[in-house]
């Protein structure tokens, strides 16, 4: 048995339990229910609009394109998170336990936090596995996880990450993976992160909208927890450890569910790009850690097709980090730094 008196928590977004209409069904609904989701919607209208309209019309798609993805180990998401909290309780064993846990579907917040009070720790970490804060994303997983540890008898030390996408290992560890493509093969890079309704990005500021800044330019003043800065920023930086013309890459934000989501679209990019006579894309999504439905399926099946009906060659997608051992040097150096 462990006595360690600190624990770290890595907390991603989550996975339905199986491919199945009705796990899929179920995990829908938690996601999109969570009131920083769909922020903009008062309570009663959100739940209409998820279990009466979104997800059954979008359930059996999405429980098809899961059914593809899925692995002998199960959802690629899930597997990941496994084998990278195996590697970083390895690394911080002499200090830290390590968990991970699911903000929607299992194994659960509500299993684990429970786990950590009745342990008793002294100090608790809790970081959320996305680079770049989002309310939806980490906001959400904080939020929840600081209001059941709220209602504890004895509340440890808190330590919290709310994002990271400057970080060197992190950065490094995305260019490693990057470096494996022949770059010079390609006549654009797309970097695709995941999408976020304007709304969201609005309410960071107390006053004004996102659109009075040039968040197009990267993280400074006021914008420094502004989701679309701080994508940008990643690409700027990337792009300074690459060594790229910046004229060659480009960022666009995918997984929309209307119009009025951040802008450009990766799909209306890529559709772009074909129509415009580009034959070779890689696209890589910096805002996704580990591979899961958005990144395996669609960019690289949804978007490859696109890419090569519109009269594209070759759409390669750039693998997530998943469990290499610069991320997990990123997590490490991190708790290390608290």
């Amino acid at each position: 048995m462990s006595k360690n008196k600190k624990a770290v928590l890595l907390i991603s977004l989550g996975t339905p339990d199986s491919p199945s209409w009705f796990d899929v069904a179920s995990y829908l609904s938690q996601f999109l229910g969570d009131g920083r989701v769909l922020s903009s919607l008062p309570s009663f209208l959100r739940f209409l609009l998820v279990n009466l309209i979104i997800v059954p019309t979008r359930t059996f798609s999405s429980s098809k394109s899961y059914k593809e993805l899925w692995t002998e180990r199960g959802s690629p998401l899930k597997f990941h998170m496994e084998d990278l909290t195996k590697k970083v309780r390895y690394a911080l064993q002499d200090s830290y336990d390590v968990e991970y846990a699911m903000r929607y579907k299992n194994p659960s917040l509500d299993n684990r936090l429970a786990s950590f009070e009745k342990k008793g720790y002294e100090e608790i970490i809790l970081i959320p596995v996305f680079p770049q804060y989002s309310s939806a994303a980490n906001g959400s997983f904080l939020d929840y996880a600081l209001k059941k540890i709220s209602k504890w008898n004895v509340i440890p030390s808190i330590k919290t990450v709310s994002q990271f996408y400057d970080n060197e290992d992190f950065l490094e560890a995305f260019k490693e993976n990057i470096l494996k493509f022949d770059l010079d093969s390609y006549d654009k890079i797309v970097f695709s992160y995941h999408g976020l309704p304007m709304s969201q990005l609005d309410d960071t500021y107390k006053t004004g909208k996102c659109d009075d800044r040039n968040c197009e330019n990267g993280v400074s003043g006021d914008n420094h927890h502004c989701y679309k800065a701080a994508c940008y920023e990643t690409t700027k930086l990337l792009l300074n450890k690459l060594d790229i013309d910046k004229e060659k890459a480009i960022t666009a934000f995918q997984s929309r569910l209307s119009s009025n989501w951040v802008k450009p679209f990766s799909d209306k990019v890529i559709e772009d790009f074909a129509d415009h006579g580009i034959k070779n894309i890689l696209v890589v999504s910096p805002s996704f850690t580990g591979d899961c439905l958005e990144t395996i399926f669609e960019i690289g099946v949804e978007y490859e097709e696109l890419f090569i009906e519109k009269g594209g060659q070759k759409l390669d997608y750039v693998p997530s980090l998943n469990s290499n051992d610069n991320w997990v040097k990123c997590i490490e150096g991190m708790v290390k730094k608290l």
